[in-house]
């Protein structure tokens, strides 16, 4: 076999590029997966043999999620929450399960004029989720990876790494838990309500306060509401952009108010939690920014919130 400088040259991993990483502080980031594999390379090509190489795949074709490799997922629907998101189920083999822990999140790969794209999105499904999972994601006019998901459609291929990151929690480990989301930053929230919720000797409250545009926008209602029937959980939504209360259905009237979170509607709700709440935040980056202001100017130190 060839063992010339330029054949090994064209064997070299390629140096990805900015778009390549999701910004979520994926451990491995793609360089470190790009490192890995360069002083695999590097290895190989001292030792003259191409075996060392057989390591390295591109992508995984046993449906098992490593946060190294890209592995093929098949879309099994598609379904348009409002006129910007949607929610993508994706199947599993054999009644298998992801693998998740609460909060975590996963790394989708896209491919959009020749330029690789990656971001992160967090599964809402359940932790036990048992032969699928879905993700809820919004899409932007002007978003690169937003140009890839619109041509998603049933039966489609899509290609996932993780997970990563995650929110460690036990049952009864904190009195209460105060959700402050934005708009899809209800995403990671949605597998820890339903934690709580499933097992009976967890007996923590929880207030989620959803922030979103107009009522339209509230995501997953009905499980919402589902939820909100357990003794333990109540939800609060704001509304940045509809003008009266009484144009929303009845049964969201009581617990909605319009206008922006800000300082003084937080302290309001933590007034009326039933227990010391530890705060949970995921939204912008604007919004966790502005959350983090308003909770140390009301005196929380930073072990009580964590920031998804």
């Amino acid at each position: 076999m060839d063992d010339s400088e330029d054949d090994w040259l064209s064997l070299k991993p390629n140096e990805p590029v900015p778009s390549q990483c999701c910004g979520s502080g994926c451990k491995p980031c793609i360089y470190d997966v790009y490192q890995k594999e360069l002083e695999q390379w590097e290895e190989a090509k001292a030792k003259k043999d191409r075996s060392l190489l057989m390591r390295k795949k591109q992508q995984s074709s046993n449906s098992k999620l490593t946060p190294e490799r890209f592995t093929a997922f098949i879309i099994s629907s598609v379904d348009q929450l409002t006129e910007d998101t949607y929610q993508y189920k994706f199947e599993l083999p054999e009644n298998s399960h992801l693998g998740l822990s609460l909060g975590q999140h996963i790394v989708l790969r896209g491919l959009v004029n020749g330029l690789e794209v990656q971001r992160a999105y967090t599964p809402i499904t359940p932790v036990n989720a048992e032969g699928y999972f879905e993700v809820l994601i919004k899409c932007y006019e002007t978003g690169l990876m937003s140009q890839y998901i619109k041509s998603w459609k049933e039966g489609d291929t899509v290609f996932w790494r993780g997970p990563f990151g995650g929110f460690p929690y036990a049952a009864n480990q904190y009195g209460e838990l105060l959700m402050l989301v934005s708009g899809t930053g209800l995403a990671p929230m949605l597998p820890i309500l339903r934690y709580i919720t499933e097992n009976e000797d967890d007996e923590t409250f929880v207030t989620l306060v959803g922030c979103f545009r107009t009522f339209e926008n509230i995501y997953m209602k009905s499980l919402l509401q589902d939820q909100s029937r357990f003794w333990n959980i109540r939800t609060l939504y704001i509304l940045s952009q509809e003008h009266s209360l009484e144009d929303l259905p009845w049964s969201f009237q009581e617990n909605t108010r319009i206008g922006r979170i800000n300082e003084k509607i937080i302290k309001s709700v933590m007034n009326t939690c039933r227990r010391q709440p530890f705060v949970l935040i995921c939204g912008s980056v604007t919004f966790s920014e502005d959350m983090e202001k308003y909770l140390k100017a009301i005196g929380l130190k930073e072990e009580s919130y964590f920031i998804f």
